[in-house]
């Protein structure tokens, strides 16, 4: 539904079109897109198109130079805060140059070992860890990567040793995890749940703060042996800073309505990802937490 009448006084929001640039076609910040833009077209009566870019880093740039008027809006994932704290690249902020609307959705990794790792638990995962410091290999994506931002917060926390290699992409990686060529793996729900219950991994949590629908059963990786802990995957909405308050209200109210559907919430979760929908306020606490936790790990995520 419209706002009746615009903070200037203008015709009511919204007027025309709106545009959300996201990265390219296919991934999950596009699927978040997809699903948002759809859903509001029905409910502002205005059509509501997805704009992929061929990177991450283009349509950050491009809303964050855009009219704050609520018609040009951004779907990002870490890209948006986790460059800047690895890049020391003041220029690019996520406070300074947008506004939180809401979380769409959050993926937690699960935590899987190969079966000859002789643990059951997270518990005895630290503790077997912290008897053979440096002979668990984990694999991760690119630096600062999600399995690399969780994998790097479990050593922090755990106080452990295991080793890092190096993948170019996620392809292969879980073949490298059912060979037994690495012996943990933090990976995305998609990925390991083909794999769950055929005896070739062995799952043990997963990493999100709260237990999650895309591994149902799974305890979290913090009550499990490592309290506190949390690393997730966020795709969030956003508008160029300083768009008026009435419209970013606007926007929210709508979105959390639409992500907290249970058909939406069942298109997501199909995906392996939770449907979210917080207010702005909420959103902004998340990403100031996920701040706090990379810049506990910079030095380690930038080794």
């Amino acid at each position: 539904m419209a706002i009746n009448g615009s903070p200037n006084g203008g015709s009511a929001y919204p007027a025309k079109p709106i545009s959300i640039i996201t990265s390219g076609a296919g991934g999950s910040a596009d699927l978040a897109a997809c699903v948002l833009a759809r859903e509001l077209t029905l409910s502002l009566r205005q059509q509501v198109t997805v704009d992929n870019r061929a990177s991450a880093i283009i349509p950050i740039d491009a809303v964050a130079a855009a009219t704050p008027d609520g018609y040009t809006l951004l779907v990002s994932g870490g890209a948006l805060w986790i460059g800047p704290v690895l890049q020391n690249s003041p220029g690019r902020d996520v406070f300074r140059n947008f506004v939180p609307i809401t979380l769409a959705t959050s993926a937690p990794n699960i935590l899987a070992v190969h079966p000859s790792l002789p643990v059951d638990s997270v518990a005895e995962l630290i503790a077997y860890a912290r008897a053979h410091p440096g002979q668990i290999v984990y694999p991760a994506g690119v630096t600062g990567s999600s399995s690399h931002i969780a994998g790097e917060l479990f050593n922090l926390m755990a106080g452990v040793g295991i080793v890092r290699a190096g993948y170019a992409s996620t392809g292969r990686v879980v073949d490298e995890l059912i060979s037994g060529t690495v012996q943990l793996m933090f990976g995305l729900s998609s990925v390991i749940a083909p794999y769950l219950g055929t005896g070739k991994v062995r799952a043990l949590a997963v990493t999100s703060a709260q237990p999650s629908a895309v591994a149902p059963g799974l305890p979290t990786v913090a009550a499990a042996g490592l309290p506190g802990y949390e690393s997730e995957t966020m795709i969030g909405l956003f508008a160029p800073a300083g768009t008026p308050s009435p419209i970013v209200e606007t926007l929210n109210r709508e979105c959390v309505r639409i992500l907290r559907r249970p058909e939406i919430r069942d298109e997501i979760r199909s995906a392996g990802m939770d449907s979210v929908g917080n207010t702005s306020a909420e959103f902004a606490d998340c990403l100031r937490s996920e701040l706090a936790r990379l810049e506990k790990l910079r030095d380690r995520i930038k080794a």
